[in-house]
């Protein structure tokens, strides 16, 4: 897998309301730019997704993947890859949730391989679109 991009924002609010955001995963085509669809296969005992199925359209890339999720409370959510997509053959990604006097940080990790030959520069610039897309579009929802 290859490293990771990373960004950050500060969303105006507490972590568990941010991580409630994150974990509603069918939600996401209302704020996540990209996502067409998300559908919770699997959930664990306390309601977030063990397994979900996502169909995106990243610009020249449309796809459905499969993903495993791994929950920290509301501190920390990871996902990674276990159905490949017609394009992509890695993911790895994580939300980590930091909170102080109201204001969480929220940081977002993404990992993504796909089977056409891409250097490491581009790839990286459309992790980094897609993070801070996500990111943007987290803060809005959250805080409206």
């Amino acid at each position: 897998m290859a490293d990771r991009t990373s960004s950050s924002i500060a969303v105006k609010a507490g972590k568990s309301e941010v991580m409630a955001v994150i974990a509603d995963l069918e939600r996401y085509p209302d704020w996540a730019g990209g996502v067409r669809a998300f559908t919770v296969q699997e959930a664990g005992e306390d309601g977030r997704a063990r397994r979900a199925r996502l169909t995106f359209d990243g610009g020249p890339f449309s796809d459905t993947v499969g993903l495993a999720y791994t929950w920290d409370g509301d501190d920390r959510v990871a996902w990674e890859l276990v159905d490949k997509g017609t394009v992509v053959t890695g993911l790895h990604g994580s939300y980590r949730l930091a909170e102080e006097g109201g204001v969480t940080e929220v940081t977002y990790e993404l990992a993504v391989d796909v089977r056409v030959p891409m250097i490491g520069m581009v790839r990286r610039k459309g992790e980094k679109r897609i993070i801070d897309t996500a990111l943007r579009g987290l803060k809005r929802h959250v805080e409206r």
